[in-house]
C-alpha cells in the first residue's frame, strides 16, 4: 500500500513515476465514465439545455481511446464543474461526476471521485430513509461494471480512501 496523505503509486502513470500503465489508465477513464453516465439523468432532466456533463463523458472514453489530448479533457472536467455550480441536489452531484470522470485523464484517482459523486447523486435523489441502500446498490452497480484488468486495483483504492469519499464505498 501507500503512506497515509501520498498518492498511492499504482493510479499514477508510469511517465509521472508511478506504476500504472496506459491501458490501465484508459480503463479507469472509461469505468468512470459509466459510472457518471449512469446518474446523467438526474441532471439532464433539471438542465436538459446544458450539454456539458454528457459532453466530458464522451470527452473522457475519447481520451481513452487516444483522440483527444489531456488538455482537452481537462477543459472539458472543468466545463462540467461549472455546470454542478449552476444545480443542486442529485443533478450537481451528478455533473460533479461526469467532471471527475473526465479529469481520470489528467490524474488516474479521479475514478474513485467519479464514482462517489455518481452514489451521492443516488442517495441525493431519494428521501433519507431509503438513501443507505439504494447508495449500497449504486456502489454494487458499479463494481459490477468493472473490467477484470482494474477491478482489485479500484476496489483496493475504495478500501484506502472510503473514508475520504463520505464511507459510501462500505459494503
Amino acid at each position: 500500500m501507500h503512506e497515509k496523505g501520498k498518492r498511492d503509486p499504482r493510479l499514477i502513470t508510469v511517465r509521472r513515476g508511478g506504476t500504472l500503465e496506459g491501458g490501465q489508465h484508459s480503463l479507469l477513464a472509461i469505468w468512470a465514465a459509466a459510472c457518471a453516465e449512469h446518474v446523467l439523468p438526474f441532471f439532464e432532466y433539471d438542465h436538459p439545455q446544458d450539454s456539458r456533463p454528457r459532453f466530458a463523458i464522451e470527452q473522457a472514453r475519447a481520451w481513452a481511446r487516444g483522440e483527444i489530448t489531456m488538455k482537452q479533457a481537462r477543459t472539458a472536467a472543468f466545463a462540467a464543474h461549472a455546470a454542478a455550480r449552476n444545480a443542486s441536489g442529485a443533478a450537481k452531484e451528478a455533473a460533479k461526476s461526469a467532471g471527475h470522470a473526465v479529469a481520470v485523464a489528467h490524474m488516474a484517482d479521479h475514478e474513485l471521485c467519479a464514482a462517489a459523486y455518481a452514489i451521492r447523486a443516488v442517495r441525493a435523489n431519494l428521501e433519507v430513509s431509503l438513501r443507505d441502500d439504494a447508495g449500497r446498490a449504486e456502489c454494487q452497480w458499479q463494481r459490477a461494471q468493472l473490467p477484470d484488468t482494474i477491478r482489485e486495483l479500484v476496489l483496493d483504492d475504495q478500501r484506502m480512501r472510503n473514508e475520504k469519499c463520505w464511507l459510501l464505498f462500505n459494503d
